[in-house]
């Protein structure tokens, strides 16, 4: 009995696959360092442009430049992850991200500073691809989507805590002080990852640029797979428009203090992890389709109702806040069970591939929703016209990838 208690103990610590044990927190400390990066560096952002007497807009570069790495890498990684392994991409990247976050806490200018950044990113993207695949590999079907709820969730509240650390850091230590903590968590893990990862996949031995095209190529004209990855990546990344609007939402048309836009996204990412939690704990009680049917039409509700408030000119700080919590409460729950479902379409040989195909997904749905909600001159009708249009969009996504099946 203590024997059966201890295994049960591991198995909560650790995935298990044919080639090892893989440490969950370690899985998570992979996945999580690519969008600490982005996060950690925005409170500082304003301190970094007067140290180097240039305009707010031009340090923005840095998070665009950021955002550009990390969706084109994971299109990268993905391939390599299945020609060459899961722990060589993954150490190579690592030690990337380690190196780039010391050459821009040492930079000297702009310049230097956005080229260290995009190394930073195209060392971190390798953990999200190579996180994500990892938990697939060593996951038993029946746990699979509650692994992948626990390291959505991890991703979620490092996000929503990432900010706050970086403005401790910034005002105590300067903003140079943000890229030495990365450094030195991307050596920690470089270091944990040499000596505790074992190789969970099982290498084809050859990475050619035409057999990528063919395997990316294979991947987009599966309805199962584009379908699962639509609707994640609309579901959750179409967000990102309310991140960008939130302060001119509170400042302009709610006349609310500023920092109750922060408060106000604080709280989604709360909202978004319990609905992740919800999934990892209950989620195996109830199909996946039927999570996701229920989360998506929750969502477009919740869309629906604040499209109405909007153009009816009523909206409030609890009817803005209200549908918006709502929504992401399914999002959350809704982002483990699309990620399971759609790299669970794809073949065994092309796993690293999916995960590196949807995270771009993900990365390009949340940058077009930044874009298109300022084409809108009132920022709350332009984040309930995204949101709208995104979960429509990835409903007809679901309605595919449930309809056609596996086609790869």
């Amino acid at each position: 009995m203590n024997q059966g208690l201890k295994n049960q103990g591991q198995k909560r610590w650790a995935l298990h696959s044919k080639g090892g044990a893989a440490p969950f927190w370690l899985l998570a400390l992979i996945t999580f360092s690519g969008t600490l990066a982005m996060h950690l560096f925005v409170p500082a952002l304003p301190d970094a442009a007067r140290h180097f007497g240039v305009s707010n807009a031009a340090m923005q570069m840095t998070i665009t430049v950021y955002i550009t790495g990390l969706a084109a890498g994971q299109l990268i990684y993905g391939p390599l992850a299945d020609g060459l392994g899961r722990r060589p991409p993954l150490l190579v990247g690592l030690a990337l991200y380690a190196s780039a976050g010391l050459m821009a806490a040492l930079s000297q200018d702009v310049p230097s500073l956005v080229g260290a950044r995009l190394m930073q990113s195209l060392g971190g993207c390798a953990g999200l691809v190579m996180g994500r695949v990892v938990v697939r590999d060593a996951s038993p079907p029946e746990d699979l989507a509650r692994n992948m709820a626990s390291l959505s969730l991890i991703l979620m509240m490092g996000s929503g805590l990432a900010p706050t650390l970086g403005s401790v850091l910034a005002t105590f230590l300067g903003w140079r002080a943000i890229f030495g903590v990365l450094a030195c968590l991307g050596l920690i893990t470089f270091i944990a990852a040499w000596f505790l990862l074992p190789e969970t996949g099982q290498p084809t031995g050859r990475v050619r640029f035409a057999p990528m095209v063919r395997d990316y190529s294979r991947l987009l004209r599966s309805p199962s797979f584009m379908g699962f990855a639509i609707n994640g990546s609309c579901s959750t990344s179409s967000m990102y428009a309310f991140v960008v609007a939130a302060p001119f939402i509170f400042s302009t048309q709610l006349h609310r203090p500023m920092h109750e836009a922060g408060l106000s996204m604080g709280a989604l990412i709360v909202s978004m992890s319990l609905g992740t939690l919800l999934m990892r704990n209950f989620g195996h009680r109830v199909r996946v389709e039927h999570v996701l049917m229920g989360a998506n039409l929750i969502s477009l509700a919740s869309a629906l109702t604040l499209l109405a408030v909007t153009l009816m000119g009523t909206l409030t700080v609890f009817s803005l806040m209200a549908p918006m919590l709502i929504l992401t409460v399914a999002a959350g729950a809704a982002s483990p069970a699309n990620m399971t479902e759609s790299l669970g379409s794809a073949p065994p040989h092309l796993v690293g591939s999916a995960s590196g195909l949807y995270g771009f997904l993900q990365m390009a749905v949340g940058a077009l929703s930044t874009v298109a909600v300022g084409l809108i001159d009132h920022p709350a009708t332009g984040v309930a016209t995204v949101l709208t249009a995104a979960l429509l969009i990835g409903q007809g996504g679901l309605w595919i990838g449930r309809s056609r099946g596996m086609a790869c």
